[in-house]
C-alpha cells in the first residue's frame, strides 16, 4: 500500500504495477542481492534515485521495455552500446535521456549529482566491462 507522505527514493523505491498500484519498496543492504536472486520481486516499473558519484562498473540491459533516466543534478554521459559501436550521450542536470528496451547502457559520471531511474525491470541482465586493450 502506497504511504501519503513524501518518500526518499534513495531509501525507497517504488513500484509502479500494471493494475495503478504503486507499492513501496524499502532498500536495506541485501536489496540488490535480494531482487537478483528473486526474493524481491518488481512486478510494473520501478521508480528508484541514486546519488552518481562514481562511473558505473558494468553494463546492463533491460529487455522487459525502454528505461528513463532523469539527471536531477550534476552533469553524467549515457553509454549506449550500439552495433556500429559505443555512443555517448552528454547529459545536464534537468535532462532526460530514454534508453531503448535492450540496449546495453551504463553511466559515467562527469560531475556527482542525483539520477532517477525508471526502468522495465523484469528480466535485466549485467556484464562486466571489458579489459581495456
Amino acid at each position: 500500500m502506497a504511504s501519503s507522505t513524501s518518500l526518499d527514493l534513495t531509501r525507497t523505491y517504488l513500484d509502479l504495477q500494471a493494475d495503478g498500484k504503486v507499492a513501496e519498496v524499502p532498500v536495506t543492504d541485501t536489496f540488490w542481492q535480494d531482487l537478483m536472486s528473486g526474493g524481491i520481486r518488481i512486478e510494473g516499473r520501478m521508480v528508484m534515485a541514486a546519488e552518481m558519484t562514481a562511473d558505473m562498473r558494468h553494463w546492463e540491459m533491460h529487455p522487459a521495455g525502454d528505461e528513463v533516466l532523469v539527471l536531477m543534478s550534476g552533469c553524467a554521459v549515457v553509454v549506449l552500446e550500439e552495433p556500429e559501436g559505443t555512443r555517448e550521450i552528454a547529459v545536464a542536470a534537468g535532462e532526460t535521456v530514454i534508453v531503448p528496451r535492450g540496449r546495453w547502457h551504463r553511466i559515467k559520471v562527469v560531475e556527482p549529482g542525483k539520477m532517477v531511474f525508471m526502468p522495465a525491470g523484469a528480466g535485466t541482465e549485467h556484464k562486466p566491462l571489458e579489459e581495456a586493450s
